[in-house]
């Protein structure tokens, strides 16, 4: 049983926690953003670094918070806020051919942060985020597939082949940037 000194100190340390936690959500959500503006334009799916910055969230901000995040950025974006890539906004944005990769943001991030949590090693983290990005390539070929290309090979081709290397490049360097910071900070507040 807590006593009084105890009691105030959780009292006046929670706050301070959840302030801190309200800066990491947003601060993810902004990365994210800014992430989307570093682009390479292609049609129909742009190059981006967001998904780096998503599986970050995940990784460091755990299941609920990093998926928070990324609940926020899609918010603000289809609030009409210009954070997706090119600059865009708007719900369509969503509803679009891109759209089943954003969607897919929150779920990834949640499934990297659990998995993340079970295990440390470098092995374990680049599995759990190439779980995350699985999640974001099979929710956003299909969304390709259903609104724009309505042939699965193309889908495939041009929603998930295509950015193989790219995304092999964000997966390393996201598994590489996470396991050299939690070894000093595992998790952000």
């Amino acid at each position: 049983m807590p006593t009084d000194a105890s009691a105030n100190e959780l009292t006046l340390r929670r706050p301070s926690t959840i302030l801190a936690q309200a800066f990491w959500v947003a601060g993810f959500s902004v990365a994210t953003a800014l992430a989307a503006r570093l682009e390479i334009p292609h049609s129909p799916v742009p190059y981006t670094l967001q998904t780096l910055v998503v599986l970050l969230a995940g990784a460091f901000l755990g299941p609920r918070n990093g998926a928070v995040s990324q609940l926020l950025y899609l918010l603000a974006g289809s609030m009409g806020l210009p954070v997706f890539a090119g600059g865009a906004a708007g719900v369509m944005q969503l509803l679009g051919p891109t759209g089943g990769y954003l969607l897919a943001f929150p779920a990834a991030a949640a499934v990297v942060g659990y998995l993340v949590s079970v295990r440390r090693s470098v092995v374990w983290t680049f599995f759990s985020m190439a779980a995350g990005l699985a999640i974001i390539f099979v929710s956003g070929t299909l969304q390709l597939y259903a609104v724009l290309l309505h042939s699965v090979g193309q889908a495939v081709s041009a929603g998930l082949l295509i950015f193989s290397w790219w995304d092999g490049i964000k997966l390393t360097a996201a598994t590489m940037i996470y396991f050299e910071v939690a070894k000093r900070w595992p998790r952000i507040p």
